[in-house]
Protein backbone atom coordinates (compact mmCIF):
# COMPACT_ATOMS: atom_id res chain seq x y z
CA UNK A 1 0.00 0.00 0.00
CA UNK A 2 0.99 3.16 -0.93
CA UNK A 3 1.02 6.32 1.40
CA UNK A 4 1.07 10.16 1.31
CA UNK A 5 0.57 13.34 3.08
CA UNK A 6 -2.68 14.28 1.53
CA UNK A 7 -3.08 17.25 2.78
CA UNK A 8 0.01 18.74 1.45
CA UNK A 9 -0.78 17.42 -2.08
CA UNK A 10 -3.69 19.22 -2.07
CA UNK A 11 -2.86 22.32 -0.82
CA UNK A 12 -0.47 22.11 -4.10
CA UNK A 13 -2.61 20.81 -6.49
CA UNK A 14 -0.06 18.27 -6.93
CA UNK A 15 -0.53 13.92 -8.00
CA UNK A 16 -0.41 11.81 -5.29
CA UNK A 17 -0.15 8.14 -4.41
CA UNK A 18 -3.07 5.84 -2.77
CA UNK A 19 -3.85 2.34 -3.47
CA UNK A 20 -2.40 -1.12 -4.45
CA UNK A 21 -2.78 -3.21 -7.28
CA UNK A 22 -1.34 -4.50 -10.30
CA UNK A 23 -2.59 -5.31 -13.85
CA UNK A 24 -6.26 -5.20 -14.37
CA UNK A 25 -8.52 -9.00 -14.08
CA UNK A 26 -11.48 -9.47 -15.30
CA UNK A 27 -14.59 -9.31 -12.95
CA UNK A 28 -15.61 -12.25 -11.06
CA UNK A 29 -18.89 -12.59 -12.49
CA UNK A 30 -17.61 -11.82 -16.26
CA UNK A 31 -19.45 -8.80 -16.71
CA UNK A 32 -16.56 -6.22 -17.64
CA UNK A 33 -13.50 -7.70 -18.98
CA UNK A 34 -10.69 -5.75 -19.28
CA UNK A 35 -7.42 -5.91 -20.77
CA UNK A 36 -4.43 -3.57 -21.08
CA UNK A 37 -0.93 -3.74 -23.47
CA UNK A 38 1.56 -1.41 -22.02
CA UNK A 39 3.66 0.27 -25.18
CA UNK A 40 7.04 -1.85 -25.63
CA UNK A 41 9.51 -1.04 -23.40
CA UNK A 42 11.60 2.67 -23.91
CA UNK A 43 8.91 4.43 -25.77
CA UNK A 44 8.14 6.03 -22.58
CA UNK A 45 11.67 6.37 -20.38
CA UNK A 46 12.50 7.83 -17.14
CA UNK A 47 15.01 10.60 -17.82
CA UNK A 48 16.22 10.62 -14.39
CA UNK A 49 15.87 9.57 -10.87
CA UNK A 50 15.60 12.32 -8.49
CA UNK A 51 13.66 11.41 -5.84
CA UNK A 52 15.37 9.08 -3.22
CA UNK A 53 13.25 5.95 -1.92
CA UNK A 54 10.96 7.12 0.94
CA UNK A 55 11.77 10.38 0.59
CA UNK A 56 8.15 11.26 0.89
CA UNK A 57 8.86 13.87 -1.53
CA UNK A 58 6.57 15.06 -4.58
CA UNK A 59 7.74 16.92 -8.15
CA UNK A 60 5.57 19.34 -10.29
CA UNK A 61 5.53 23.05 -11.54
CA UNK A 62 7.32 21.36 -15.56
CA UNK A 63 7.51 24.26 -17.82
CA UNK A 64 9.10 25.07 -20.95
CA UNK A 65 11.44 27.98 -21.57
CA UNK A 66 12.66 27.97 -25.23
CA UNK A 67 13.31 24.47 -25.15
CA UNK A 68 14.50 24.01 -21.83
CA UNK A 69 12.52 21.98 -19.01
CA UNK A 70 12.38 23.56 -16.11
CA UNK A 71 10.60 21.88 -12.73
CA UNK A 72 10.56 21.70 -9.24
CA UNK A 73 11.18 18.86 -6.55
CA UNK A 74 10.52 19.24 -2.17
CA UNK A 75 11.11 16.65 0.13
CA UNK A 76 9.18 16.83 3.72
CA UNK A 77 12.13 16.09 5.18
CA UNK A 78 14.35 19.22 3.32
CA UNK A 79 14.31 22.13 0.81
CA UNK A 80 12.96 22.31 -2.57
CA UNK A 81 15.15 22.19 -5.66
CA UNK A 82 14.71 24.13 -8.80
CA UNK A 83 16.25 21.87 -11.57
CA UNK A 84 16.75 22.29 -15.20
CA UNK A 85 16.93 19.54 -18.51
CA UNK A 86 17.52 18.93 -21.89
CA UNK A 87 16.00 15.63 -21.82
CA UNK A 88 18.88 13.42 -20.69
CA UNK A 89 20.12 12.05 -17.48
CA UNK A 90 23.28 13.71 -17.96
CA UNK A 91 21.46 17.51 -18.91
CA UNK A 92 18.95 16.96 -15.67
CA UNK A 93 20.96 19.28 -13.33
CA UNK A 94 19.97 21.33 -10.21
CA UNK A 95 19.74 24.84 -10.21
CA UNK A 96 19.57 25.70 -7.18
CA UNK A 97 18.54 24.73 -3.80
CA UNK A 98 15.85 26.19 -1.28
CA UNK A 99 16.11 25.25 2.29
CA UNK A 100 12.67 25.25 3.80
CA UNK A 101 10.61 24.38 6.57
CA UNK A 102 9.68 20.51 6.27
CA UNK A 103 6.91 20.07 3.73
CA UNK A 104 6.97 23.70 2.39
CA UNK A 105 6.68 24.12 -1.77
CA UNK A 106 8.69 26.16 -3.11
CA UNK A 107 9.58 28.04 -5.88
CA UNK A 108 6.23 28.34 -7.67
CA UNK A 109 4.17 29.81 -9.89
CA UNK A 110 6.53 29.30 -13.03
CA UNK A 111 6.45 31.91 -15.60
CA UNK A 112 8.94 31.67 -18.80
CA UNK A 113 9.52 34.86 -20.53
CA UNK A 114 12.03 34.10 -23.57
CA UNK A 115 15.04 32.12 -22.18
CA UNK A 116 14.62 33.00 -18.83
CA UNK A 117 12.62 31.80 -16.12
CA UNK A 118 10.72 33.72 -13.26
CA UNK A 119 8.97 32.60 -10.17
CA UNK A 120 7.91 33.19 -6.72
CA UNK A 121 9.90 31.83 -3.13
CA UNK A 122 10.38 33.11 -0.13
CA UNK A 123 13.16 33.59 2.39
CA UNK A 124 13.48 34.40 5.93
CA UNK A 125 14.70 37.96 5.07
CA UNK A 126 12.41 38.96 2.41
CA UNK A 127 9.19 36.55 2.66
CA UNK A 128 7.38 35.61 -0.56
CA UNK A 129 8.91 38.09 -3.44
CA UNK A 130 9.68 37.56 -7.23
CA UNK A 131 12.98 35.76 -8.49
CA UNK A 132 14.13 34.46 -12.03
CA UNK A 133 16.69 32.06 -13.13
CA UNK A 134 18.52 31.79 -16.35
CA UNK A 135 19.61 27.93 -15.66
CA UNK A 136 22.70 28.54 -13.23
CA UNK A 137 23.03 28.81 -9.52
CA UNK A 138 24.71 32.42 -10.04
CA UNK A 139 21.88 33.45 -12.35
CA UNK A 140 19.16 32.38 -9.76
CA UNK A 141 18.40 35.42 -7.58
CA UNK A 142 16.23 37.85 -6.11
CA UNK A 143 14.23 40.24 -9.01
CA UNK A 144 13.58 42.94 -6.03
CA UNK A 145 12.15 42.92 -2.63
CA UNK A 146 8.58 44.46 -3.89
CA UNK A 147 7.77 44.98 -0.30
CA UNK A 148 10.51 45.83 1.84
CA UNK A 149 11.25 43.53 4.56
CA UNK A 150 10.15 40.00 5.99
CA UNK A 151 6.32 40.63 5.16
CA UNK A 152 6.64 39.79 1.90
CA UNK A 153 3.95 40.16 -1.30
CA UNK A 154 0.98 38.46 -2.85
CA UNK A 155 1.27 38.68 -6.36
CA UNK A 156 -1.00 36.52 -8.74
CA UNK A 157 -2.16 36.24 -12.38
CA UNK A 158 1.69 36.16 -13.57
CA UNK A 159 1.73 35.84 -17.19
CA UNK A 160 4.58 36.35 -20.33
CA UNK A 161 2.85 39.43 -22.00
CA UNK A 162 4.75 41.30 -24.40
CA UNK A 163 8.77 40.10 -23.95
CA UNK A 164 7.85 40.89 -19.96
CA UNK A 165 6.05 39.53 -16.89
CA UNK A 166 2.96 41.31 -15.85
CA UNK A 167 1.09 40.27 -12.71
CA UNK A 168 -1.19 41.93 -9.76
CA UNK A 169 0.34 43.04 -6.74
CA UNK A 170 -2.36 43.08 -3.45
CA UNK A 171 -1.37 45.80 -1.26
CA UNK A 172 -2.86 45.64 2.40
CA UNK A 173 -5.74 48.06 3.08
CA UNK A 174 -6.27 48.04 7.07
CA UNK A 175 -9.34 46.96 8.14
CA UNK A 176 -10.33 46.61 4.58
CA UNK A 177 -8.38 43.48 3.19
CA UNK A 178 -6.59 44.00 0.08
CA UNK A 179 -6.25 46.64 -2.82
CA UNK A 180 -4.88 45.12 -6.64
CA UNK A 181 -2.12 47.12 -8.22
CA UNK A 182 -0.72 46.13 -11.74
CA UNK A 183 3.18 45.55 -11.90
CA UNK A 184 5.44 44.83 -14.60
CA UNK A 185 8.95 43.20 -14.57
CA UNK A 186 12.09 42.96 -17.11
CA UNK A 187 14.03 41.10 -14.58
CA UNK A 188 15.91 43.95 -13.33
CA UNK A 189 14.97 45.67 -10.12
CA UNK A 190 14.79 48.92 -11.77
CA UNK A 191 12.83 47.40 -14.47
CA UNK A 192 10.28 45.97 -12.16
CA UNK A 193 7.54 48.67 -11.19
CA UNK A 194 4.19 49.67 -10.92
CA UNK A 195 1.98 50.16 -14.20
CA UNK A 196 -0.90 50.87 -12.71
CA UNK A 197 -2.59 51.92 -9.00
CA UNK A 198 -6.91 51.66 -9.75
CA UNK A 199 -7.24 53.69 -7.02
CA UNK A 200 -10.56 52.62 -5.53
CA UNK A 201 -11.36 49.56 -7.39
CA UNK A 202 -10.87 46.44 -5.47
CA UNK A 203 -12.80 44.03 -6.91
CA UNK A 204 -10.58 41.76 -9.83
CA UNK A 205 -11.49 39.31 -11.16
CA UNK A 206 -9.84 36.09 -10.38
CA UNK A 207 -9.30 35.13 -14.23
CA UNK A 208 -7.42 36.71 -17.00
CA UNK A 209 -7.76 36.42 -20.67
CA UNK A 210 -5.28 37.24 -23.64
CA UNK A 211 -6.17 38.98 -26.95
CA UNK A 212 -3.99 39.99 -29.23
CA UNK A 213 -0.86 41.52 -27.56
CA UNK A 214 -3.46 42.33 -24.85
CA UNK A 215 -3.82 41.21 -21.11
CA UNK A 216 -8.09 41.52 -20.41
CA UNK A 217 -9.22 41.41 -16.72
CA UNK A 218 -12.36 42.60 -15.05
CA UNK A 219 -13.56 44.50 -12.15
CA UNK A 220 -16.55 43.85 -10.60
CA UNK A 221 -17.78 46.57 -8.26
CA UNK A 222 -21.19 47.84 -6.65
CA UNK A 223 -21.21 50.59 -9.41
CA UNK A 224 -20.54 48.07 -12.07
CA UNK A 225 -18.22 45.34 -13.67
CA UNK A 226 -16.31 46.70 -16.13
CA UNK A 227 -13.58 44.91 -18.53
CA UNK A 228 -9.91 46.28 -18.93
CA UNK A 229 -7.08 45.75 -20.92
CA UNK A 230 -3.35 46.17 -20.20
CA UNK A 231 -0.02 45.76 -22.97
CA UNK A 232 2.12 46.29 -19.79
CA UNK A 233 2.49 50.35 -19.92
CA UNK A 234 0.58 52.49 -18.15
CA UNK A 235 -0.69 54.33 -21.22
CA UNK A 236 -1.98 51.06 -22.18
CA UNK A 237 -4.16 50.16 -19.06
CA UNK A 238 -7.49 51.35 -19.46
CA UNK A 239 -10.93 50.22 -19.64
CA UNK A 240 -12.46 48.84 -22.46
CA UNK A 241 -15.93 48.26 -21.80
CA UNK A 242 -18.41 48.72 -19.48
CA UNK A 243 -20.15 45.08 -19.35
CA UNK A 244 -22.70 45.72 -16.29
CA UNK A 245 -24.43 47.95 -14.55
CA UNK A 246 -24.02 45.62 -11.15
CA UNK A 247 -21.57 43.43 -9.78
CA UNK A 248 -21.14 40.36 -11.00
CA UNK A 249 -18.11 37.96 -11.63
CA UNK A 250 -16.14 35.80 -14.10
CA UNK A 251 -16.66 32.04 -13.60
CA UNK A 252 -14.47 31.01 -16.57
CA UNK A 253 -12.48 31.71 -19.35
CA UNK A 254 -11.68 29.86 -22.85
CA UNK A 255 -8.09 28.36 -23.01
CA UNK A 256 -4.83 29.47 -24.76
CA UNK A 257 -4.67 29.13 -28.24
CA UNK A 258 -9.16 29.21 -28.38
CA UNK A 259 -10.96 32.18 -29.18
CA UNK A 260 -10.64 34.63 -26.31
CA UNK A 261 -14.78 34.08 -24.29
CA UNK A 262 -15.48 34.57 -21.06
CA UNK A 263 -18.58 33.44 -18.94
CA UNK A 264 -20.34 36.59 -17.08
CA UNK A 265 -22.71 35.36 -14.10
CA UNK A 266 -25.18 37.89 -13.43
CA UNK A 267 -28.05 36.78 -10.67
CA UNK A 268 -29.77 33.38 -12.28
CA UNK A 269 -27.98 34.46 -15.83
CA UNK A 270 -24.65 32.65 -17.32
CA UNK A 271 -23.96 35.22 -20.22
CA UNK A 272 -21.37 33.86 -23.04
CA UNK A 273 -18.78 36.66 -23.98
CA UNK A 274 -16.62 37.02 -26.99
CA UNK A 275 -13.72 39.99 -26.92
CA UNK A 276 -11.03 40.83 -29.48
CA UNK A 277 -10.15 43.14 -26.85
CA UNK A 278 -12.12 46.34 -27.94
CA UNK A 279 -15.00 47.47 -27.12
CA UNK A 280 -16.65 46.84 -30.32
CA UNK A 281 -15.07 43.68 -30.69
CA UNK A 282 -16.80 42.40 -27.55
CA UNK A 283 -20.03 41.32 -27.48
CA UNK A 284 -22.43 38.85 -25.56
CA UNK A 285 -23.02 36.34 -27.21
CA UNK A 286 -25.91 34.74 -25.47
CA UNK A 287 -27.33 34.45 -21.91
CA UNK A 288 -28.45 31.23 -20.41
CA UNK A 289 -30.96 30.82 -17.51
CA UNK A 290 -28.49 28.25 -15.58
CA UNK A 291 -25.08 28.04 -14.91
CA UNK A 292 -23.11 27.04 -17.84
CA UNK A 293 -19.13 26.12 -18.52
CA UNK A 294 -17.04 26.49 -21.61
CA UNK A 295 -15.88 23.43 -22.70
CA UNK A 296 -13.95 24.35 -26.03
CA UNK A 297 -13.85 25.69 -29.41
CA UNK A 298 -14.53 23.48 -33.04
CA UNK A 299 -14.16 25.58 -36.44
CA UNK A 300 -17.04 28.36 -35.76
CA UNK A 301 -18.94 26.89 -32.80
CA UNK A 302 -18.37 27.24 -28.87
CA UNK A 303 -19.60 24.34 -26.73
CA UNK A 304 -20.66 24.74 -23.08
CA UNK A 305 -22.20 22.32 -20.82
CA UNK A 306 -24.50 22.70 -17.73
CA UNK A 307 -26.30 20.37 -15.65
CA UNK A 308 -30.24 19.44 -17.26
CA UNK A 309 -32.30 19.46 -13.93
CA UNK A 310 -31.50 18.86 -10.35
CA UNK A 311 -33.36 15.64 -10.89
CA UNK A 312 -32.19 13.81 -13.70
CA UNK A 313 -28.42 15.77 -12.78
CA UNK A 314 -26.98 15.10 -16.40
CA UNK A 315 -24.39 16.87 -18.17
CA UNK A 316 -26.07 18.90 -21.52
CA UNK A 317 -23.84 19.81 -24.29
CA UNK A 318 -24.95 22.96 -25.85
CA UNK A 319 -23.28 24.57 -29.02
CA UNK A 320 -23.17 28.23 -29.69
CA UNK A 321 -22.09 30.08 -32.90
CA UNK A 322 -19.59 32.47 -32.89
CA UNK A 323 -21.07 34.54 -35.63
CA UNK A 324 -24.00 35.07 -32.85
CA UNK A 325 -26.11 32.57 -34.69
CA UNK A 326 -27.77 31.18 -31.33
CA UNK A 327 -27.80 28.12 -29.56
CA UNK A 328 -28.11 24.64 -30.03
CA UNK A 329 -28.66 21.25 -27.66
CA UNK A 330 -26.51 18.68 -28.73
CA UNK A 331 -26.80 15.47 -26.22
CA UNK A 332 -26.71 14.79 -22.30
CA UNK A 333 -25.03 12.18 -20.55
CA UNK A 334 -25.87 9.24 -18.59
CA UNK A 335 -25.53 9.68 -15.01
CA UNK A 336 -26.36 6.39 -13.31
CA UNK A 337 -26.28 7.95 -9.92
CA UNK A 338 -28.29 10.41 -10.72
CA UNK A 339 -30.67 9.86 -7.70
CA UNK A 340 -28.17 10.62 -5.12
CA UNK A 341 -28.20 14.29 -3.59
CA UNK A 342 -24.97 15.33 -4.39
CA UNK A 343 -24.48 13.49 -7.56
CA UNK A 344 -23.73 16.26 -9.77
CA UNK A 345 -21.73 16.13 -13.05
CA UNK A 346 -18.67 18.31 -14.15
CA UNK A 347 -15.63 18.47 -16.53
CA UNK A 348 -12.51 18.61 -14.82
CA UNK A 349 -10.77 19.51 -17.62
CA UNK A 350 -11.03 19.79 -21.21
CA UNK A 351 -8.51 19.41 -24.71
CA UNK A 352 -8.85 20.03 -28.09
CA UNK A 353 -7.43 17.65 -30.45
CA UNK A 354 -7.84 17.45 -33.95
CA UNK A 355 -11.46 17.74 -34.59
CA UNK A 356 -12.54 16.30 -31.12
CA UNK A 357 -12.81 17.70 -27.45
CA UNK A 358 -11.81 15.40 -25.22
CA UNK A 359 -12.84 16.08 -21.31
CA UNK A 360 -13.31 13.91 -17.95
CA UNK A 361 -16.15 13.87 -16.83
CA UNK A 362 -16.63 13.73 -12.70
CA UNK A 363 -19.65 12.71 -10.76
CA UNK A 364 -20.11 14.34 -6.89
CA UNK A 365 -20.44 13.00 -3.89
CA UNK A 366 -21.19 13.65 -0.14
CA UNK A 367 -17.58 12.80 0.72
CA UNK A 368 -14.20 14.54 -0.32
CA UNK A 369 -13.83 12.47 -3.21
CA UNK A 370 -15.71 12.13 -6.77
CA UNK A 371 -18.28 9.36 -6.89
CA UNK A 372 -17.37 8.45 -10.68
CA UNK A 373 -14.61 10.03 -13.22
CA UNK A 374 -15.04 9.17 -17.32
CA UNK A 375 -12.96 10.24 -20.54
CA UNK A 376 -15.15 11.24 -22.99
CA UNK A 377 -14.83 13.30 -26.70
CA UNK A 378 -17.15 15.03 -28.82
CA UNK A 379 -16.98 16.20 -32.38
CA UNK A 380 -19.66 18.39 -31.75
CA UNK A 381 -22.96 16.11 -32.51
CA UNK A 382 -24.99 13.31 -30.65
CA UNK A 383 -23.60 10.21 -32.46
CA UNK A 384 -19.58 11.50 -32.45
CA UNK A 385 -20.11 11.86 -28.50
CA UNK A 386 -18.79 8.63 -26.95
CA UNK A 387 -16.77 7.81 -23.49
CA UNK A 388 -13.79 6.37 -24.26
CA UNK A 389 -12.35 5.36 -20.56
CA UNK A 390 -14.58 4.34 -17.62
CA UNK A 391 -12.23 5.07 -14.59
CA UNK A 392 -12.98 2.15 -12.40
CA UNK A 393 -10.71 3.41 -9.11
CA UNK A 394 -11.43 7.21 -8.35
CA UNK A 395 -8.17 8.68 -6.51
CA UNK A 396 -8.55 11.20 -3.80
CA UNK A 397 -6.46 13.76 -4.29
CA UNK A 398 -5.34 13.09 -8.09
CA UNK A 399 -5.68 15.58 -10.43
CA UNK A 400 -6.13 13.32 -13.47
CA UNK A 401 -4.21 14.96 -16.33
CA UNK A 402 -5.08 15.60 -19.60
CA UNK A 403 -2.57 16.54 -22.85
CA UNK A 404 -3.10 17.11 -26.66
CA UNK A 405 0.05 15.73 -28.40
CA UNK A 406 0.14 18.06 -31.73
CA UNK A 407 0.16 15.04 -32.98
CA UNK A 408 -3.52 13.22 -32.98
CA UNK A 409 -3.19 11.15 -29.51
CA UNK A 410 -4.56 12.36 -25.96
CA UNK A 411 -2.43 11.71 -22.94
CA UNK A 412 -4.54 10.83 -19.98
CA UNK A 413 -4.59 8.93 -16.54
CA UNK A 414 -7.08 6.36 -15.91
CA UNK A 415 -7.20 3.26 -13.55
CA UNK A 416 -8.72 0.66 -15.08
CA UNK A 417 -8.66 -1.68 -12.01
CA UNK A 418 -10.96 -1.39 -8.92
CA UNK A 419 -7.95 -2.14 -6.70
CA UNK A 420 -5.87 -1.01 -8.81
CA UNK A 421 -3.41 2.48 -8.93
CA UNK A 422 -4.28 4.95 -12.36
CA UNK A 423 -1.55 4.33 -15.28
CA UNK A 424 -0.53 6.71 -18.31
CA UNK A 425 -3.11 6.11 -21.27
CA UNK A 426 -2.83 7.49 -25.01
CA UNK A 427 -6.06 7.67 -27.12
CA UNK A 428 -6.61 8.59 -30.83
CA UNK A 429 -10.75 8.76 -29.87
CA UNK A 430 -12.03 5.78 -29.71
CA UNK A 431 -11.95 2.90 -27.33
CA UNK A 432 -10.22 0.62 -30.24
CA UNK A 433 -7.01 3.21 -30.54
CA UNK A 434 -5.96 3.44 -27.09
CA UNK A 435 -3.76 1.89 -24.69
CA UNK A 436 -1.49 2.02 -21.71
CA UNK A 437 1.80 3.60 -22.27
CA UNK A 438 3.93 2.56 -19.55
CA UNK A 439 3.47 0.57 -16.64
CA UNK A 440 4.32 3.71 -14.10
CA UNK A 441 1.67 5.38 -12.31
CA UNK A 442 -0.14 8.08 -11.48
CA UNK A 443 1.27 10.71 -14.33
CA UNK A 444 1.09 14.28 -14.22
CA UNK A 445 1.91 17.40 -15.18
CA UNK A 446 2.27 17.00 -19.30
CA UNK A 447 4.20 19.46 -20.40
CA UNK A 448 5.78 19.36 -24.22
CA UNK A 449 9.47 20.75 -24.85
CA UNK A 450 10.71 20.46 -28.24
CA UNK A 451 9.39 16.60 -30.00
CA UNK A 452 8.87 15.06 -26.64
CA UNK A 453 6.35 15.06 -24.20
CA UNK A 454 8.07 15.29 -20.32
CA UNK A 455 5.61 13.79 -17.29
CA UNK A 456 6.26 12.69 -13.98
CA UNK A 457 5.48 9.34 -12.68
CA UNK A 458 5.60 7.19 -9.63
CA UNK A 459 8.34 4.01 -10.56
CA UNK A 460 8.71 1.24 -8.94
CA UNK A 461 10.95 2.86 -6.14
CA UNK A 462 7.62 4.70 -4.99
CA UNK A 463 8.62 7.91 -5.69
CA UNK A 464 7.62 10.58 -8.50
CA UNK A 465 10.28 10.72 -11.28
CA UNK A 466 11.01 12.45 -15.02
CA UNK A 467 9.69 10.63 -17.63
CA UNK A 468 9.78 11.38 -21.44
CA UNK A 469 7.72 9.70 -24.67
CA UNK A 470 8.24 11.23 -27.47
CA UNK A 471 5.46 13.73 -28.96
CA UNK A 472 4.64 11.53 -32.12
CA UNK A 473 5.24 7.68 -31.25
CA UNK A 474 3.72 3.91 -32.91
CA UNK A 475 1.88 1.75 -30.19
CA UNK A 476 -0.44 -0.79 -30.83
CA UNK A 477 -3.92 0.05 -29.19
CA UNK A 478 -4.29 -2.18 -25.98
CA UNK A 479 -7.65 -1.52 -23.94
CA UNK A 480 -10.31 -3.52 -24.77
CA UNK A 481 -13.70 -3.65 -22.80
CA UNK A 482 -16.81 -6.20 -23.09
CA UNK A 483 -19.95 -5.87 -21.02
CA UNK A 484 -22.71 -8.25 -20.76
Amino acid sequence: MHARNWGALLWLGLAAVVGCGGLPEAAEDGSREVTAQACPPGVAARVATLMPSASAGFMGELTNVQGTLYFVTSGFDAGSVLWRSDGTEAGTVQVKVFPGPPGVYQPQNLVAVGNKLFFQTRTDTTGMELWISNGTEGGTRLVKDITPGTEGSVMTNATELNGRLVFFRWVPVPGDGARPELWRSDGTAAGTLRVKDFGGLTNLGYYTLKAGNALLFIFSEDTGTTLWRTDGTSAGTTSVKRLDAGNTYLSGVSSPGEPPLFILEDGPNSEVWKTNGTAAGTVRLEAFGRRVSLLGTLGTYVYLTSVDNPVTKRLRIDRLSLSGGGKTGITTLPNPYGSEEYAYPAVRSAVVSGGDIYFYMSIGSDAPVSRAISLWATNGTAAGTRQLFDTSNVEYGYRYPLFATGKGQVLFGGAPDPLGPVFPYFTRGSVATQGRLADVQFPGSFTRVGHRIFFTAVDDSDEGQLWSVPAHFSCPPGLTEARE
